[in-house]
């Protein structure tokens, strides 16, 4: 196995984790090997457009998100994911100025030791994001730095082998632990409440977990203990995804509660989590193309013309009160949205 290919497995399962015209249709299909066939979008709604729209609006961000608490500080999950999405994108689109840019804002985070005393799973996701600039630029600082994170998050375990840093909310990590939240979370229609004493299907951690399911799939080797367990977790929240969306393609802030508000980080999560299983071949293609396409078509018209996206909940921690979930700020430009936008972007433009 080459280095690249061991730190693709690396990232998946020591981290876990999480979205034209004939002419630029063309130039993306060269790029990513999609045929014409593929691309549902136009010009201005295309996922290249849209993408270097969003990657742009993280550059006018001067400061980074960071977490200051009185045990640890680190990069907050929202910035890496968001870094992290945008590293990727721009290395699927050979866009080497892009990743010069992103290596040289993330820089800071070693020089100025941004990340101390990560014990803590939201400071230790931060090293996908290393780790996805080694891939595009092959720095060994952000090897090096990847993997300290990721080695560290597996220091101290729990006595049935699980992380220390592992807790039963549905925005976590890979093989082994994946296996035990959907014993421990996923309910029977295929979804999962927000926690052990959060009992709704609220949509970003939702989003979470699928995002995070499709993502360990597309590197998890059929041969591992845990693949039917979790190829039948995806499955079924697929297919419970599918009868709760929307008419224009969106999802709710609540899934099952049509009350709910429409929200776009989540509708972004699942369009990304549904794209790479159609793409992978685990979902019927007949019947999941249609949900992903009406889920970009729709989700491209809550970001404006300087690549911010509408919509977001705010961040969220777990309540027993309904209420708590349906009346939950929405914000435009959260890192929250932009990150599982740029995930829905590469998805559509890669060639699984």
């Amino acid at each position: 196995m080459n280095p690249k290919q061991l730190l693709s497995n690396i990232k998946i399962v020591s981290l876990y984790l999480l979205v034209i015209s004939f002419s630029l249709g063309f130039f993306s299909c060269k790029k990513s090997g999609l045929s014409q066939n593929d691309i549902f979008w136009t010009e201005k709604n295309s996922p290249e457009v849209i993408g270097e729209m969003v990657i742009d609006d993280l550059f006018t961000r001067t400061d980074l998100m960071i977490y200051i608490t009185d045990f640890w500080t680190g990069v907050h999950y929202a910035e890496a994911c968001t870094g992290f999405g945008a590293a990727r994108l721009a290395g699927l689109l050979s866009d080497q100025e892009t990743i010069n840019k992103l290596s040289a804002r993330y820089e800071k985070v070693i020089e100025d030791s941004l990340v101390k005393g990560a014990a803590h799973v939201d400071a230790s996701v931060y090293g996908i994001l290393p780790l996805e600039l080694y891939m595009q630029d092959e720095e060994e600082k952000f090897l090096q730095q990847g993997l300290e994170l990721a080695d560290g998050q597996w220091e101290d375990t729990l006595p049935n082998g699980l992380t220390s840093q592992v807790r039963y909310w549905i925005d976590e990590r890979a093989a082994m632990v994946t296996d035990s939240y959907l014993q421990e979370l996923q309910q029977p229609n295929g979804l999962f409440h927000h926690g052990e004493n959060a009992p709704f299907f609220w949509g970003r951690g939702n989003g979470w977990m699928a995002a995070g399911l499709a993502e360990l799939l597309s590197e998890l080797p059929e041969s591992n203990r845990y693949y039917s367990s979790i190829l039948d977790g995806y499955k079924k929240m697929m297919d419970a995804l599918l009868t709760y969306q929307a008419e224009d393609g969106m999802w709710r802030q609540l899934i099952d509660k049509e009350e709910s508000w429409k929200e776009t980080s989540s509708t972004a999560m699942f369009g990304y989590a549904i794209t790479v299983g159609v793409k992978k071949g685990i979902l019927s293609k007949e019947t999941f193309t249609p949900a992903y396409q009406k889920a970009w078509l729709s989700l491209v018209e809550y970001i404006n013309e300087e690549g911010k996206v509408s919509e977001v909940c705010a961040g969220t921690g777990q309540s027993d009160d309904i209420d708590y979930y349906l009346n939950r700020p929405r914000t435009t430009g959260d890192l929250h949205g932009q990150a599982p936008v740029l995930w829905f972007a590469y998805s559509l433009l890669a060639k699984y």
